[in-house]
């Protein structure tokens, strides 16, 4: 499946979609939140986190770097991680154990694009953009199965 591109005029849109998105994951799942700053990444993961019944408060983990979210109504947890202030360093991704993380919950990480894509094979890119009018747009990078998920799931149309 090639990228797929969906048109979010409000904030509201991205939480539906975000939610839509937080119904699909599993355990093991690897989400990877790409865009510049004021795109819309941490209201994406609160709705995907909203979709997976998770509780807790989400927010920003920029100065935490990683937050753990007990599953649920889906049963399945979520690790929700920024990796904006690592910097591109390897070895500070792996001090987060992230990859021990996916055998137990979905893993979104916020400015991961070119570094924790190594913890899964299998993974979703999700850019967002945001345009001078306030609408964002969101483009769906699928990686391994993926692409058959979200092309058989309600976010391809």
């Amino acid at each position: 499946m090639a990228q797929l591109s969906v048109e979010l005029p409000t904030p509201e849109d991205a939480m539906r979609f975000g939610r839509e998105l937080g119904q699909l994951l599993c355990a093991g799942d690897l989400v990877l939140l790409a865009g510049p700053l004021g795109a819309g990444k941490t209201t994406m993961a609160r709705g995907i986190a909203a979709g997976m019944g998770v509780s807790g408060r989400v927010s920003s983990p920029t100065f935490v770097l990683a937050r753990a979210h007990p599953a649920g109504e889906s049963g399945v947890a979520l690790v929700h991680a920024d990796a904006y202030r690592l910097g591109g360093d390897l070895a500070q991704l792996d001090d987060l154990d992230l990859d021990t993380e996916l055998e137990r919950a979905a893993l979104v990480v916020e400015w991961g694009e070119g570094m924790a894509e190594r913890l899964a094979e299998d993974h979703l890119v999700v850019r967002l953009d945001r345009r001078p009018d306030d609408v964002r747009v969101v483009t769906l990078e699928p990686h391994g199965a993926w692409a058959a998920r979200v092309a058989g799931s309600r976010l391809a149309g």
